[in-house]
């Protein structure tokens, strides 16, 4: 972010309600952190500037800005999100636009002692009521949330040939691909729970207040689908040790308790419907993450979108967007994740006896 891109933003931000008298030097960058967001504190007034780089979901960038605007409101009834104050919109020097929310002050997750505050947080969005079908636009519905997340899987698995060469990873990756294809089509006939969920739910995506109170700050990604793939991405391997700041390895047991502990914060009703479809879709959810994974380390070699403010699909992983440090940790994490020893290792969370299936309830 430049002075420039600073002076740009501040000339559209004095412009909307409740921040006509910002300064120009209250503008404040956060570290770079995500691939997908610069993040700009508007000091002074409790509010921060989340400016895309791209949409994850492939969107033009006014739907984008719409989208996530749908997804921070909805998600803020639960009183564990930042409220939404406006936005600014996309324009030649702006071109994805920007969204106004809360600036969260507090400190990033500590695993484990923090899981129970994450799943504080994920059970009061999965609590909140749905909306009928003329109220769920633009925020995505996965009536079926397995084929849902199987559309994902399949539209990045095409990039492993290409994104390693750990023959035995890609072999069991493959495998794995193949239970999912399986899985979805046997399920495919039976009721599924479904809830406004955030998606990206690792841990890095929250702020833990003054009072140990968890807030996710990420939900462009923001739908209607399987409340079990949020807990299963706050909880594997691939997500715990994704962020810079935020990341750790998890044992199992203490993934068991966090399960457990979430199952009690939820309505008794919902908590028996959901036992059943833990494992599976914490299985599809790690294919969703480590086939992004092959994607983004193709992807990432390719130059930086232009013109996003006019552009008909605005994703964009170029490692142009972000700076040389942050790019340097995703490729090593994304490196792991594809090895065939990590593959095997999250694998005997359902395969060995005594694996996580064996901890957690269905």
């Amino acid at each position: 972010m430049t002075p420039d891109d600073l002076d740009t933003l501040h000339a559209a931000l004095i412009t909307r309600p409740g921040f006509e008298g910002v300064a120009r030097d209250a503008l404040e960058p956060m570290p770079e952190k995500g691939l997908a967001h610069d993040h700009i504190v508007i000091r002074g007034t409790g509010a921060l500037l989340r400016v895309p780089r791209q949409s994850q979901f492939g969107l033009p960038a006014r739907e984008n800005l719409e989208y996530q605007l749908a997804g921070f409101a909805r998600s803020a009834a639960g009183g564990h999100a930042p409220r939404l104050h406006g936005a600014i919109e996309p324009a030649p020097r702006i071109p994805m636009g920007a969204v106004i929310v809360d600036c969260i002050e507090g400190r990033p997750a500590r695993l484990p002692h923090d899981l129970p505050a994450i799943a504080d947080c994920l059970a009061a969005m999965h609590r909140l009521p749905l909306p009928g079908p003329s109220h769920r636009d633009p925020l995505a519905w996965h009536a079926d949330p397995v084929a849902g997340t199987l559309a994902f899987i399949e539209s990045q698995a095409p990039y492993l040939g290409e994104a390693t060469d750990d023959a035995g990873a890609r072999r069991m990756i493959e495998e794995e691909i193949d239970w999912a294809r399986a899985f979805a089509a046997e399920s495919a006939e039976s009721a599924q729970p479904v809830t406004l969920v955030a998606t990206d739910t690792h841990p890095g995506n929250y702020v833990l207040d003054a009072d140990g109170r968890a807030f996710i700050v990420d939900l462009e990604k923001a739908l209607y689908g399987a409340p079990a793939v949020d807990l299963a991405h706050a909880t594997l391997y691939t997500s715990t040790t994704w962020d810079v700041e935020a990341g750790v390895e998890v044992a199992p047991a203490d993934v068991a308790d966090f399960y457990r502990y979430y199952l009690g914060s939820i309505p008794a009703s919902l908590a028996s419907e959901l036992e059943p479809w833990l494992m599976p879709l914490r299985r599809l959810t790690w294919l969703r993450s480590t086939t992004w994974s092959a994607k983004w380390r193709v992807e990432s070699q390719k130059g930086r979108t232009a013109g996003k403010h006019e552009a008909a699909a605005t994703e964009d992983w170029s490692a142009e967007n972000r700076d040389a440090a942050l790019i340097a940790h995703v490729e090593v994490r994304t490196r792991d994740y594809l090895s065939a020893g990590t593959v095997d290792r999250i694998r005997a969370e359902w395969r060995e006896p005594g694996g996580l299936a064996a901890m957690i309830p269905g």
